[in-house]
């Protein structure tokens, strides 16, 4: 891959999260390893892209609370290396988790509203949610009935 769409790339997916309330570095830092061939060290990505080792380190912790990458200790050093891990299926079950989660909060507040208008909002709101999580899990299913049928090839 040549530099120039590499880069794009990266600045791409870093959009494409920035639009998922992410920070921009954090796509970037996910871009950058979905294309790495090997685990990165924390300064190897600072420098590549540009950005300080807070930063780095902020959007590393943020990619692996998503499941969208892993840290790998180094025996006998604080060093670590990372490395992207699980794609967007993790991505879309962590969102799944966090749609769950305010499907539950939003069903609290059913027995606060008595008028129409408001309970028809509510519902609608929590249906919403509940289709995604629904067509979410479906597109899981598929996808890793793919992911093992190919491991078996």
């Amino acid at each position: 891959m040549n530099a120039d769409r590499r880069g794009s790339f990266i600045v791409s997916v870093g959009d494409l999260l920035a639009s998922w309330n992410l920070p921009h570095a954090t796509g970037r830092v996910y871009g950058l390893l979905l294309v790495s061939e090997v685990p990165l060290s924390l300064d190897m990505i600072a420098a590549e892209l540009a950005l300080s080792k807070g930063s780095v380190s902020t959007a590393v912790r943020q990619l692996d609370s998503w499941g969208l990458a892993r840290t790998i200790p180094q025996p006998g050093s604080r060093r670590l290396l990372v490395e992207a891990a699980g794609g967007i299926a993790s991505l879309l079950e962590a969102s799944h988790a966090r749609a769950k989660t305010l499907i539950a909060a939003l069903r609290e507040g059913e027995d606060l509203v008595s008028t129409d208008p408001a309970r028809r909002r509510l519902e609608d709101v929590i249906g919403l949610f509940a289709s995604y999580v629904d067509v979410g899990s479906q597109m899981l299913s598929t996808y890793r009935r793919q992911q093992e049928r190919g491991k078996e090839s």
